[in-house]
């Protein structure tokens, strides 16, 4: 066997994992493998801005290809700057693999110039980690990062390689399998409980598929499609799951939660049979827990043993992969003639969406971000869609079409700000040229990692970002408006910048918008161009994101618009 570096090592991994691109910013501990970097022409690397960025990147290329994810950075800050990204990614079971370079081995614990101890850092926001102290463990270290990273629920894996082991020679034996006692996941759902599941389908009255982002990342959207088609069984989405069923299926109520559907809401509260499918019970979904879908007998399906009754007690647990059940689950429910239950309920929940249909109130004085994000999606309806968090990531949840798995992304569980624009970097990368990568951003996260804009531009990565401009931190505002008697504490930003000369100065393209026509012009321009483009729309600073569920109250204890709000 021939004897090559730590660094060539880490190279040769990335070339057996088949990565085409891997983002990240070198410094003093990784130079041994950027060393490497420079000589190889197995992969892209995308030199960013920031470190965050790096991860965010690799965490949107991660979402919208289905494969891992990676990012190099270099120890002490470098790493530290990472942790934002790794904690999004852990939020949302998304795989990605970390390098981060560490000092040599004889200074770890000393307080050594840029060292900290990462491994204790990332523990928490990882689902797996190592700190590589011998040349001979790095292999097998590499291999079982992508292996845990991408298998069973799906997660970051942060490696920590110091600068002597990334120098030292070491044979080169990639493992081409792996297997590890302590870490077996479960695929084949217990046929006894699948077919349990089907007797409950078929009893049911008010039976409900609750969806969530384990359904995409198991592939199992066009499985579910059947299922749901078979059953005529209504089911609601999470924010995460956007895209599982085509936005205009009759049986798609949209999405539940804080701001979802009136009807999606009331089909949770008022369901006989819920029937979990790769979600986690999240606060934003459930609302007060004593109240949540409480008539309902509970089935939750899910790779993750550790999330089952986690949160709600469920009556019928199956663990195994979302995609992997679900096939088993209709064989079972096609060995005899499936006969959908009553329309009753069909016609309630039809009701319930013709009461109160996702409105607001349009202008022709003053631009609506609804109109803005309806108008894109008539233009581009098939577009990957990236979002921001905050205001404007719920009015795209409310009124983008999605229409297909990985249409959508955003960070859903940690609600990072500053995560949009280096993810639709990394999700352009995933893509053919002609297709659009749009980022909906606000203007106060804009800021956090604006400077990836000149990543963009020397990698010549093209994507539209559109600031939904309202001068404001639109969510906490929306919140001091209704709790706090509008006491705006520290949330106007009408002290701006000049988005346009930004753009501008990072060699991309900018629009000041203010009307319709406006809009339109400026977006078919950006659609033309050959340059990342900004898009910074001034927007009703006032608008709210409704319906509503405050905090810590029933899911079907609606804040619901007004007349004045609906179209």
């Amino acid at each position: 066997m021939s004897k090559i570096s730590g660094s060539a090592m880490i190279c040769e991994a990335l070339k057996e994992e088949n990565v085409e691109v891997v983002f990240g910013y070198p410094g003093g501990a990784a130079l041994n493998i950027y060393e490497e970097i420079y000589k190889q022409n197995y992969f892209k690397h995308i030199l960013v801005r920031h470190e965050q960025a790096a991860v965010h990147a690799a965490d949107g290329y991660a979402r919208v290809s289905g494969k891992v994810g990676v990012a190099i950075v270099t120890s002490g800050p470098g790493f530290t700057n990472a942790i934002t990204g790794l904690a999004t990614a852990y939020s949302d079971s998304i795989p990605l693999v970390l390098i981060s370079g560490q000092v040599s081995t004889s200074l770890i614990g000393t307080d050594a110039f840029q060292e900290i101890d990462a491994v204790g850092i990332s523990r928490p926001c990882v689902k797996h980690n190592y700190l590589v102290t011998h040349i001979d463990e790095l292999p097998r270290v590499l291999k079982e990062a992508f292996y845990i990273a991408k298998s069973g629920r799906p997660g970051p894996v942060h490696v920590d390689i110091p600068k002597d082991v990334s120098a030292y020679l070491g044979t080169w034996e990639y493992p081409s399998e792996i297997s590890m006692k302590t870490y077996k996941p479960t695929y084949k759902g217990n046929a006894k409980q699948i077919k349990k599941l089907a007797e409950l389908l078929k009893e049911a009255k008010r039976p409900l598929f609750y969806l969530g982002g384990g359904c995409i990342s198991s592939n199992a959207s066009d499985s579910i499609r059947e299922l749901v088609k078979l059953t005529q069984i209504p089911a609601v989405e999470t924010l995460m799951a956007l895209g599982v069923l085509a936005n205009d299926d009759n049986l798609n109520l949209k999405m539940a939660g804080m701001h979802g559907s009136y009807a999606a809401n009331m089909a949770l509260s008022e369901c006989d049979l819920l029937i979990s499918i790769g979600a986690r019970f999240d606060d934003r979904i459930t609302g007060k827990t004593s109240e949540f879908a409480k008539a309902a007998k509970i089935v939750h399906i899910d790779i993750d043993p550790s999330s089952i009754s986690k949160i709600i007690d469920v009556h019928f647990p199956i663990v195994g992969d979302i995609k992997c059940v679900v096939d088993e689950l209709l064989l079972e429910l096609k060995k005899e003639k499936f006969n959908p239950n009553d329309k009753e309920w069909l016609e309630t929940l039809k009701r319930y969406n013709n009461l109160y249909p996702m409105s607001y109130d349009d202008s022709d004085e003053i631009l609506k971000p609804q109109w803005v994000i309806q108008e894109c999606a008539k233009i581009v309806p098939n577009a990957r869609i990236i979002t921001d968090v905050g205001q404007h990531q719920m009015w795209v949840a409310q009124f983008f079409p999605f229409n297909y798995p990985r249409q959508f992304s955003t960070s859903g569980g940690l609600g990072t700000m500053g995560y949009s624009l280096p993810a639709a970097l990394g999700a352009k990368l995933v893509l053919k040229d002609e297709e659009v990568v749009i980022n909906f951003v606000g203007d106060g996260g804009v800021l956090m990692n604006i400077q990836e804009l000149m990543t963009a531009n020397e990698y010549k990565i093209k994507f539209i970002n559109i600031i939904l401009n309202n001068a404001f931190l639109g969510m906490v505002r929306q919140w001091q408006s209704m709790f706090y008697n509008e006491h705006f504490s520290e949330t106007n930003l009408q002290n701006q910048p000049d988005f346009v000369k930004i753009a501008e100065g990072f060699g991309c393209e900018g629009f000041d918008i203010k009307s319709k026509d406006e809009f339109i012009n400026a977006f078919n321009k950006a659609l033309k161009s050959d340059k990342t483009a900004v898009l910074n729309v001034q927007i009703d600073r006032f608008e709210d994101v409704l319906p509503m569920v405050p905090a810590g109250t029933a899911i079907y204890n609606m804040i619901l618009p007004t007349a004045k709000d609906k179209k």
